[in-house]
């Protein structure tokens, strides 16, 4: 399998987990497997920020770096997204005009400028 390009875009991305898991033979496994999956790489995501911000952990546990679990759960994301014909470009760009119509707590809108 080619590794990934240097200036690979979401939609590249989302194809080499595709390719990856055939080449695995990860391709059986359900949405809902691949879900379970992405959760339980959050809580390691979890356990490597505390860490990486000194914070206790398990006594021999074996952590994951922040890095290591981001990738992981980018991975999960696409593998889930693959599986339902979801393109994340397309699914971020029209989360983000849906964003854009909202009020987040603690930030000011701009008041309108009325053009005459």
């Amino acid at each position: 399998m080619q590794p990934l390009a240097t200036d690979a875009s979401l939609a590249d991305l989302q194809r080499y987990v595709a390719e990856m898991e055939t080449e695995r033979g990860f391709t059986d496994r359900t949405v809902h497997d691949q879900t379970w999956r992405l959760m339980e790489e959050a809580g390691e995501l979890a356990r490597a920020v505390r860490k990486n911000n000194g914070q206790r952990t398990l006594t021999g546990e074996l952590v994951g770096s922040v890095d290591e679990e981001l990738v992981d759960l980018l991975i999960f994301a696409c593998s889930i997204a693959n599986r339902l014909d979801i393109d994340l470009t397309d699914a971020i760009r029209a989360k983000e005009t849906l964003n854009e119509t909202r009020t987040w707590p603690g930030t000011h809108q701009p008041t309108p400028v009325a053009v005459p």
